[in-house]
């Protein structure tokens, strides 16, 4: 009896703790979110809160330091809270925070935040596509945005001041990646208001009352007073100093504390407990697996030649591009419908969200990647968009869009980050991350997904879909050389171009992504080798049992989880459906 009463009474206790740990874990997250939102007014208005303390985040060594400052003690805290005392979903969440309260603290030690452009993307470019991401509801929207806009130029500066603090400290992008970001800049130096994209909303506001006439009078003086000189000022500072002050060196682990920097990047991106050298030698092996793979193919079409002449003849050939911008966006289109029609074969629930094809905006084109998901808060009047590069026709292959469009759009990055949007029972912390490795991994995954929904309708197509998934084992290698094994910009495109069909245009702009983006690269095909495992283990363990659908639906539920997160949360599900059969 005493017995009993004993594992009662120890129940009784842990059950207490576990839900006073719960209780601290949420008042926790929930006190670090509202500071999130606060601090993070882009953050904000995704979620429906246009209420901020400030228009657009500010930068500042200030800013930088107090948010560390906060985020190191959420930390603390959080190391008193115990995840094995919580629920299963709650310890999941708690296993994601601490991750996010990691990199956040990672950010600022390596000084990563000195650095707030690459090839592909940055902040000067996200700013010039708010007029086409904001819903224009009512006079309250238009005066959000022009608090936007009058905003604007002092962040600019703040950036200026953290890249000259980059230079001053050898944190730069290495100049030879450099060529052509002065473009955009240079786009936004309009000598009328009417010409800037930032004006542009402000084309659709009649002059009814005298509230709109004023709004109208602001926006232009903000643009043209504001906007542009903060534009010219970025402009003259690349010019004269950071692009003849960058550094050198490629590698990420020439970087001031270089070594642990790329090591965190890894961490952010691919979240596996791999060295770069691991991640390297499992490059050279898929390497050789998809080679194989490409050589059969090559020998069922009677082609004349080697690899490397059947690469050439892929590139060269006049049938596999497209004459017209509108020919290559239909073809996307094509597929992408095709493709929505035979989602129900694999997946039991699909998104509300829709999506559309559009071109790649024309003042990031020229050094943007092939194609590219945008995706839309599920507030927003609008749907996510499937981009199709468009500049340099002669670059765009046509029968590498197959894959490109399951990549980008369905089953791909659409289906996975509209159905993730959809977990509402899920904290705003975790329902609001995207963890790269569990993204590109799953959309990499859904270009194999292909050929069980008989989308590749030609040999080429199905060439396409290797020199893909070839290009993203390819990435293991360089990724790794570049940043840890001394590799030149022209080893690494000698490389790429020896490996896959993509075009000399692509090969240019995906290793200077890879130089000025370190680890992201890696992300891609970890995931995807991952979700295969676990795939080959379901499909082992439960033999006929074995229901893809339920298998996709159980991985999207999840929303977007780092990989070791993901191998444990389909382990689970595999001996619970192992259990029920």
């Amino acid at each position: 009896m005493k017995k009993v009463i004993l594992t009662l009474l120890v129940a009784v206790s842990f059950n207490l703790y576990a839900a006073d740990d719960s209780e601290a874990f949420r008042a926790l997250y929930e006190k670090e979110w509202n500071f999130r939102i606060n601090e993070f007014p882009s953050l904000a208005r995704r979620n429906g809160i246009k209420e901020t303390a400030r228009p657009i985040a500010h930068v500042s060594e200030q800013d930088q330091r107090r948010r560390y400052e906060f985020w190191k003690q959420i930390k603390l805290e959080l190391a008193a809270i115990s995840c094995d005392a919580l629920e299963r979903e709650e310890c999941i969440n708690y296993r994601i925070f601490e991750r996010q309260m990691h990199q956040f603290l990672a950010d600022y030690e390596t000084r990563a935040y000195l650095i707030p452009f690459n090839s592909d993307w940055g902040f000067y470019l996200s700013w010039n596509r708010w007029g086409e991401e904001t819903d224009f509801n009512s006079i309250d929207d238009y005066q959000d945005y022009l608090g936007r806009l009058e905003a604007l130029p002092e962040v600019m500066d703040e950036y200026i001041a953290l890249m000259r603090e980059g230079l001053r400290t050898g944190m730069t992008q290495p100049e030879v990646i450099l060529a052509g970001r002065e473009i955009p800049i240079q786009k936004q130096l309009v000598e009328k208001p009417e010409r800037s994209a930032f004006y542009k909303p402000f084309l659709e506001l009649e002059e009814n009352s005298d509230s709109e006439a004023q709004l109208i009078l602001k926006a232009r003086q903000a643009v043209m007073e504001g906007v542009v000189p903060a534009y010219q000022r970025l402009l003259d500072f690349f010019e004269d100093e950071y692009f003849p002050g960058a550094r050198s060196t490629l590698a990420a682990s020439s970087l001031p504390n270089g070594e642990r920097f790329y090591r965190e990047q890894i961490y952010r991106y691919a979240t596996v407990d791999m060295s770069a050298d691991e991640i390297h030698q499992l490059g050279l092996s898929e390497v050789a697996r998809i080679r194989a793979e490409m050589e059969v193919i090559i020998k069922s079409l009677k082609f004349d030649g080697d690899l490397g002449a059947f690469i050439q003849f892929l590139r060269t050939d006049p049938q596999f591009y497209a004459k017209t911008p509108h020919e290559l966006l239909a073809e996307a289109s094509y597929f992408s419908k095709k493709i929505d029609g035979r989602l129900p074969q694999l997946f039991g629930k699909l998104p509300r969200q829709p999506y559309g094809v559009a071109a790649v905006p024309e003042n990031i084109a020229p050094f943007y990647t092939a194609g590219r998901y945008v995706d839309s808060p599920l507030s927003a009047h609008r749907g996510g968009y499937y981009w199709v590069n468009t500049y340099a026709l002669e670059s765009r292959t046509l029968y590498t869009l197959p894959a490109l469009t399951l990549h980008e759009a369905v089953p791909g990055h659409h289906l996975q980050s509209a159905l993730a949007l959809e977990q509402g029972e899920q904290p705003d912390f975790r329902r609001n991350d995207y963890i790269s490795a569990y993204g590109e991994g799953w959309a990499l995954y859904a270009e194999k997904l292909g050929i069980e929904m008989d989308i590749y309708e030609t040999p080429y197509q199905d060439f396409g879909r290797l020199t893909y998934e070839m290009w993203r084992a390819c990435r293991l290698v360089i990724d790794t050389g570049i940043h840890t094994k001394g590799w030149s910009r022209k080893q690494a495109q000698d490389y790429l171009a020896a490996n896959t069909a993509l075009s000399i245009h692509e090969i240019t702009t995906e290793i200077d992504r890879y130089i000025s983006w370190p680890a992201q690269a890696l992300s891609y095909k970890l995931g995807e080798y991952t979700i295969w495992q676990l795939r080959g283990q379901a499909e082992n363990k439960l033999g006929v049992e074995f229901d893809l659908r339920d298998f996709h639906d159980f991985i999207l539920a999840l929303g977007s989880v780092p990989l070791d997160i993901l191998k444990d949360e389909v382990g689970r599900w595999i001996n619970l459906q192992g259990e029920s059969k």
